[in-house]
């Protein structure tokens, strides 16, 4: 795996990250050799990018089309990755935000080896309206609260659910679960996308209707 940061502070406190974990072997990259040069002498199967400003459509531009590694993009504007494109051409495997901790850089990392996308919240929605393609994007919205049953609910998105019945904001959920709040927030993400809601009451509604939730 290598860690590639512009600035030294933020490749050290990923490359200590990256060290922290048994699985993983941490393979020395410089920030003075250009990331394609390092990708083909390298040759790791994870990346794990710290953005720090950058555009990503610029860096990607400059990789080779055979690169083989999945990049783990950490950035402090998710959406403004434009993540939809860079999953689709398939290098990048996941977003993050620069503050996100290390359990969640981690088990990003762990999704990513076991071949799942990942992405932050600010990043779904653009991701999401990608993958439907153009002509689904023509067609008709679904009726709002007609869940997709090829997207069933996981069972940290129901427990998620029930919490949301209670009024609970994203802060109380994290506390509650042990997580962290963008954590929390990719879940309430991922619970309205599935379930075709628009809002978190509407993702109850939905949930009651459908037997996940009972008050």
């Amino acid at each position: 795996m290598l860690v590639a940061a512009a600035r030294a502070s933020a490749r050290a406190r990923l490359e200590a990250v990256v060290a922290a974990s048994r699985a993983l072997r941490l393979v020395s990259g410089s920030a003075d050799v250009p990331l394609a040069r390092q990708l083909q002498v390298l040759r790791p199967d994870v990346v794990l990018l710290d953005l720090d400003g950058g555009r990503l459509d610029v860096l990607l531009a400059g990789l080779p089309e055979s690169a083989a590694a999945a990049l783990v993009v950490l950035t402090d504007a998710p959406r403004r990755a434009r993540a939809d494109l860079a999953v689709e051409r398939g290098l990048v495997r996941a977003v993050l935000p620069r503050d996100a901790t290390s359990g969640e850089i981690l088990a990003t990392i762990d999704a990513v080896v076991a071949g799942l996308v990942v992405l932050h919240p600010d990043a779904l929605a653009d991701a999401l309206d990608a993958a439907r393609g153009p002509r689904a994007r023509r067609e008709a919205q679904p009726a709002r609260g007609a869940a997709d049953p090829a997207q069933p609910l996981t069972a940290r998105e129901v427990e998620v659910l029930g919490m949301l019945a209670e009024g609970l904001g994203n802060k109380t959920i994290a506390s509650r679960l042990g997580i962290s709040t963008h954590t929390a927030k990719f879940h309430v993400a991922s619970i309205l996308a599935k379930l075709g809601a628009g809002s978190r009451t509407e993702a109850v509604t939905i949930g009651m209707r459908r037997g996940l939730v009972v008050i």
